[in-house]
């Protein structure tokens, strides 16, 4: 091993873009990036296509300066010898990060205890329910606690393996690599970027899923807790632990997601004033909308039509 080697640890049915993202940006970062399972055998991605190691976990234990540990579809059933490989090399590295749902591995190997971490949004709830005492951050593209690193989905290891390679090589070469890359180094917003609309869809109880349609439907509408318990006809309390069992979310909190994809939409289009977005989405006012996007996004809606208006 040479210092700034990092070692990947792949098994059977990983996503390929998982493991191809991390290791382009690190490889052209100039480390050495090292694949290795838990016999040295090659293993079979998540479609079949093989792909060769450089030999098995155990031959890694020494000097390892960046572990990372990439997403399987099934982590129900993750190998115990892979999770005991990671967790022995973990030992030795300075850092270890994951992938999607490689969060999972970590988990299992008990790197995870006492910290702060992320997965890919569709598995966040089930990382916290199997590991109570991991504090999952559902909305952050990555997670540093201490040396250990967590990422969102499967793209999302891209904008960990450019944080990596800034905290090493300072700011100037990760914005160039981002460049390359045609990536932002730092992308507004988190998990929540993704689509709200589809829990309309997903929700179970059909009182449930009319008042998300009443929100979607008309998203400046009155949707005050009060009003759309009367909706479903259901109490307020009642109405809430639907939500946070089935959505995941408050009603308040969906609703203002709802409202920021709803202007995130008219912003792009390059339709209106913000000032008139803002009152056409139910904001009220300029500056409530202001609000609404820097704590779901990250950004300003000024910053973020100048990123993504379509013309």
């Amino acid at each position: 091993m040479r210092a700034g080697d990092v070692v990947v640890a792949v098994a059977d049915g990983s996503p390929v873009l998982d493991i191809a993202g991390p290791v382009q940006v690190l490889h052209w970062a100039g480390r050495r990036v090292l694949l290795a399972s838990v016999d040295g055998k090659p293993v079979q991605t998540d479609f079949g296509a093989p792909l060769g190691v450089a030999g098995a976990l155990a031959d890694f234990t020494d000097a390892v300066d960046t572990l990372l540990v990439p997403g399987y579809a099934f982590t129900d059933t993750l190998s115990p010898d892979l999770v005991q490989g990671v967790r022995d090399i973990a030992g030795a590295a300075r850092r270890v990060a994951s992938i999607c749902t490689g969060a999972f591995v970590l988990a299992e190997a008990g790197l995870l205890d006492g910290r702060r971490a992320t997965t890919h949004w569709h598995a966040c709830d089930e990382l916290a329910q199997r590991f109570p005492s991991i504090r999952v951050e559902p909305d952050a593209i990555f997670v540093r606690d201490g040396p250990i690193y967590t990422s969102a989905g499967v793209t999302a290891g891209i904008d960990l393996a450019l944080a990596l390679v800034e905290e090493d090589e300072g700011p100037e070469v990760a914005r160039q690599l981002a460049k390359y890359l045609v990536v932002f180094l730092r992308r507004p917003g988190g998990q929540s970027q993704f689509s709200v609309r589809a829990d309309a869809e997903t929700a179970r109880n059909p009182l449930l899923r009319k008042v998300i349609d009443a929100v979607v439907t008309d998203p400046a509408d009155d949707h005050t807790l009060a009003a759309m318990a009367a909706r479903a006809a259901l109490s307020e309390r009642h109405l809430t632990r639907l939500f946070r069992r089935e959505v995941g979310t408050t009603p308040g909190q969906y609703v203002e997601r709802v409202r920021v994809e709803a202007a995130q939409q008219l912003l792009e289009s390059g339709t209106g004033g913000v000032a008139a977005i803002a009152r056409r989405c139910g904001f009220g006012s300029e500056e409530t909308m202001r609000r609404a996007f820097l704590k779901v996004l990250g950004t300003t809606p000024t910053d973020y039509r100048a990123r993504f208006r379509t013309h």
